[in-house]
């Protein structure tokens, strides 16, 4: 067992999207409803309760899957994933389960939280600056851009799930270093030069990994690389790349808006959360209730049974 942490955060549209797709759409209810996501969701969720023993847990949802902010700033951003009638693509047999996975969390009294306007990412960035004040803060996602939250004074790690869940990949300042060549806490800026085409994240026209990460590595922000092509210097820049760079203004202008993870969000619904991990049911009956109705039983008892006594 890892050492235990104080808060854990949960980027829950990308657990439940790893379930659905890890899990045979014929597990399903009485009636016939596949319930795949919320069986595997939960089994999850007890897995990490029971190996890194959190104090505080919260669920952090998408309430905007493409925040217009981000829109604005940049046209293509997550435009590849919009549906015929301006959604997003979430299976259907998926989008039934959603308010399935929210009754059975809430009636755990497990914290979920999402703000309008903001993705899960973004929630998540701002409970985890403001979490790392108190202690260790793990982050749990299977989406890279939130490695740029690694902060080795929280410390802040990042628990990869690209391997699944029994096999999480813990990412702090140290091995996001180690893996890209750049500065623990510079994935953001990594990202926006070297591009992520499952965002719309175009990058710098020829800019590689090892071109993005010596960028980087020299000058820490788009801000700073900015700054310098606005000198006129070479200084810096590896062969060819301050051209790329200059071609790319534009971009790197915007882009920065598109990948930075918001930290500071004010809004009301992150204000009183309460995110202790309950130690029994907020609502035993409608958790039987829904057990029953859904063929819970297993993943319900198995997080049961993971909560702390």
């Amino acid at each position: 067992m890892w050492a235990m942490s104080g808060l854990m955060l949960l980027d829950t549209p990308s657990l439940y999207f790893r379930a659905f797709y890890g899990v045979p759409e014929s597990v399903t209810a009485p009636d016939g409803t596949p319930v795949n996501a919320v069986r595997g969701l939960l089994d999850m969720i007890a897995r990490l309760v029971r190996d890194r023993s959190p104090e505080r847990v919260v669920c952090c949802m998408d309430a905007d899957w493409r925040p217009a902010f981000r829109v604005a700033a940049l046209a293509s951003y997550k435009a590849h994933r919009v549906a015929d009638d301006g959604g997003d693509q979430t299976p259907d047999a998926l989008s039934a389960q959603l308010p399935v996975i929210d009754a059975v969390l809430d009636a755990f009294g497990l914290a979920r939280t999402g703000v309008p306007g903001y993705e899960a990412d973004d929630v998540i960035g701002t409970l985890a600056v403001r979490g790392a004040a108190d202690g260790p803060v793990d982050i749990v996602t299977g989406d890279r851009d939130l490695f740029q939250l690694v902060d080795e004074r929280g410390p802040v790690l990042v628990l990869y799930t690209a391997r699944g869940i029994r096999n999480l990949q813990v990412m702090g300042e140290k091995e996001v270093a180690a893996k890209y060549g750049i500065p623990g806490r510079g994935y953001a800026e990594y990202a926006t030069l070297r591009g992520d085409p499952s965002d719309g994240l175009p990058g710098v026209p020829g800019v590689g990994d090892k071109t993005a990460a010596a960028l980087v590595t020299r000058f820490g922000s788009v801000e700073a690389i900015l700054a310098a092509l606005d000198t006129g210097s070479d200084t810096g820049f590896p062969a060819g790349a301050r051209r790329k760079m200059e071609a790319a203004r534009d971009y790197l202008a915007s882009a920065e808006t598109v990948v930075r993870v918001v930290t500071d969000i004010g809004a009301p619904e992150l204000r009183g959360l309460d995110d202790r991990l309950p130690a029994a049911p907020r609502d035993p009956a409608a958790l039987v209730e829904l057990a029953e109705r859904w063929n819970l039983d297993g993943p319900v008892n198995r997080l049961l049974n993971a909560l702390p006594s």
